[in-house]
């Protein structure tokens, strides 16, 4: 009962300070803004159409399209400009019956004629004619989600292996660091592609395992030490002498005093998972063709930068950075509102 009350009473007062600093409360709202239109992207509300051809390919930003000239009028005297000649009625086309049979096979979607394609749009399109302000939509729920889930899963394992091990101690301890020490050891982008190269799929599936089993170091270390600091607590103890197992007293009476870290480590390495899936997309390992992510887009665009067309660059590193400050700020302001030690 002492761990649940000094658990609430910390939440409580950590919600307090949050509200108090006005970046923070800032930096949620743009948080909560992005989730929610990640909500509605994967629910078809927003962006479901983003793989329509609704422009013409690479077409401009609505603000920055080139204003086209006025035309000139005729001078007086001056034959009309020619049109062209509509073929002769009797004129003979071999591939008429075929191709009247080929439309009555495919149906209506061949024979009617395609939508007219808009010469700009308000943030450009792609060399397909893609919406990018949809685009970039429909990538952040990609990105987000790895980010969201690859993070979950890294405290997850983090929180497993630093509970057991600053439990137990002894043998359980030196195994867990040992293990610990070999991950550590190998640079953390070497040891993205090389579980990246042992799955060999790609999918988002495939990028959250690649995250999540090479990010768990971090979270790994800091729950260890909070559980060597509160498994000699009274509260413990106490669960000690009435028979709890060690694993009730590892996750009903000491979790909930340590959650707060492991909260904190989500929001930390959701900001770096969300760049790492950029980077595996950019190398190759990232989301399969048909999937978008601002990864993808980032990868296209360095080809289209040169050509000139810097508009998809744009709206997925400004949409990245954006959500990136957020959560970093967000976490920082969580990190020192859960900090037990400022008042």
């Amino acid at each position: 009962m002492h761990a649940i009350h000094d658990s609430a009473g910390l939440w409580t007062l950590a919600w307090r300070r949050l509200r108090a600093d006005r970046v923070a409360m800032a930096a949620l709202a743009v948080v909560a803004a992005f989730l929610l239109l990640l909500a509605a992207s994967a629910a078809g509300l927003v962006a479901a159409d983003w793989e329509e051809e609704v422009a013409v390919n690479y077409a401009p930003p609505t603000f920055a399209a080139p204003r086209a000239a006025p035309a000139s009028p005729a001078a007086p005297g001056s034959a009309p400009a020619a049109t062209p000649a509509a073929p002769p009625a009797n004129e003979f086309d071999p591939l008429a019956g075929d191709l009247r049979e080929l439309r009555a096979t495919l149906g209506k979607a061949v024979a009617e004629p395609a939508a007219e394609r808009a010469p700009t749009l308000l943030f450009g399109a792609d060399k397909w004619g893609h919406d990018i302000l949809r685009k970039t939509i429909k990538g952040g729920e990609t990105s987000i989600v790895v980010g969201l889930a690859a993070a979950t899963l890294a405290v997850g394992l983090g929180t497993l292996f630093g509970a057991v091990s600053g439990f137990y101690g002894g043998l359980v301890d030196d195994f867990f660091n040992w293990f610990y020490n070999v991950f550590t050891s190998i640079p953390s982008i070497l040891m993205i592609l090389t579980v990246a190269a042992v799955l060999q799929q790609k999918g988002v599936l495939t990028i959250v395992l690649i995250l999540g089993l090479t990010g768990w170091t971090g979270p790994y270390r800091l729950i260890r030490a909070e559980y060597i600091k509160h498994k000699a607590r009274e509260y413990v103890m106490a669960a000690d002498a009435i028979g709890a197992s060690a694993w009730r007293k590892m996750f009903s009476h000491i979790f909930p005093n340590v959650s707060h870290v492991a909260l904190v480590q989500v929001s930390i390495l959701v900001v770096g998972f969300i760049k790492a899936e950029v980077i595996l997309s950019f190398l190759g390992f990232g989301v399969p063709v048909g999937v978008v992510s601002w990864g993808s887009m980032l990868n296209e665009a360095q080809n289209e930068l040169i050509l000139g067309k810097w508009w998809q660059l744009t709206a997925a590193a400004s949409a990245m950075a954006l959500l990136v400050t957020a959560f970093s700020l967000f976490a920082d302001a969580l990190r020192d509102a859960l900090d037990p030690k400022v008042k």
